[in-house]
């Protein structure tokens, strides 16, 4: 049986990024030895790396003062590294779930936090618009695609400070102005590559403002000036993420892949929409995700989760259990994920409103 990963991360992947890094597990770049075992001082991974910042910065049109590096420690660790490196004395954060809170409650360790809004008051389920960015502050955060509740930001927003993001999941799924930021970071496991592996796009300039001393391995200017390559980086996950920027690339780019992300989620938040049984969770079409389509049957229906779940399992269908804050069901639909399955999804749907 096909089966079909909805999994919110670690994620599916290209089956190209699959096949290319099992031959490199087993032959290196020609030099007899597995990429698990190469040495990330040698030729053939500096080529690696330097491909991989290249290859990303070619598909988001990064500007030239930016650098792409590769840290360990995903998503959460950049939530104090940033205020380590940026925050001086006050800064603003956008509160849209869970992992918007944690960069906020990790920010507050080294100055002041003011959030300029907040969407928990509604469990979420909304992306507030109605707030200002403050001009006497450090640095403006937001967080750019709420996985557990299934929002989306997908504005690059006009910020009179320093503007940054955590995109790590929404990553290279649309064009994004990287110009409007002063520093977007993920970790990789969504839309990018395994587990293990963390980007950092930032501009050099907004570095070195900070008073306070900062440890060497959470200095971004370590990592720029040594390459990424400073101590050694997760040597495996950087090469399946250049194997994923190469499929993109070959795809045609971020700009077709928005495209088949919009008919992805499309085709399913309609059957949402119009069926007997489901609902979405989100109710303005305008803030619901296009990675990760959040949606729970209807009152009247509560009692037919299990039997769903069990349904959509004995066809394939993978990960599509709801987050427990939200319940419910869940399918991330990342850039690896083809349309059949987003069709096979829709389909059992269908089938098992007829059945019941």
């Amino acid at each position: 049986m096909k089966k079909h990963n909805f999994y919110a991360g670690p994620s599916i992947l290209p089956q190209y990024t699959i096949d290319e890094s099992i031959a490199a597990m087993k032959d290196f770049a020609g030099t007899g030895l597995s990429i698990l075992e190469v040495s990330h001082r040698s030729k053939e991974f500096d080529a690696v790396m330097a491909e991989t910042e290249a290859l990303f910065k070619d598909l988001l049109n990064v500007p030239q003062e930016y650098r792409v590096i590769f840290v360990g420690g995903g998503a959460s660790t950049q939530f104090f590294t940033v205020p380590y490196n940026l925050l001086q004395t006050r800064a603003a954060y956008l509160n849209t779930g869970e992992w918007a809170t944690k960069a906020i409650e990790e920010a507050e360790i080294f100055g002041e936090v003011v959030v300029v809004a907040s969407s928990k008051n509604k469990n979420f389920t909304y992306i507030p618009r109605d707030f200002t960015i403050p001009t006497d502050v450090d640095y403006f955060h937001f967080t750019s695609n709420n996985t557990i509740y299934g929002t989306e930001i997908r504005e690059d927003f006009d910020s009179p400070v320093t503007l940054v993001s955590d995109m790590s999941s929404d990553i290279l799924s649309r064009p994004v102005d990287v110009s409007k930021y002063g520093l977007i970071y993920g970790g990789a496991q969504k839309n990018l590559g395994p587990a293990g592996v963390t980007f950092v796009i930032l501009k050099e300039s907004i570095l070195g403002k900070v008073e306070r001393r900062i440890p060497t391995m959470v200095d971004y200017r370590t990592h720029i000036k040594k390459n990424s390559l400073f101590n050694t980086p997760p040597v495996a996950a950087v090469y399946s993420c250049l194997m994923t920027l190469r499929w993109l690339k070959n795809l045609g780019g971020v700009e077709v892949m928005e495209k088949i992300n919009i008919a992805k989620s499309s085709l399913l938040y309609e059957t949402i929409e119009s069926s007997k049984f489901f609902r979405p969770t989100i109710p303005n079409p305008q803030d619901r995700s296009r990675m990760n389509v959040c949606f729970v049957l209807k009152d009247e229906y509560k009692d037919l989760e299990k039997p769903f779940l069990e349904f959509a399992s004995g066809r394939g269908m993978v990960g599509i259990k709801g987050h427990r804050s939200v319940g419910g069901f869940r399918a991330s639909l990342y850039n690896a994920l083809p349309l059949e399955s987003v069709q096979a999804l829709v389909d059992c749907m269908k089938e098992f409103e007829a059945a019941n």
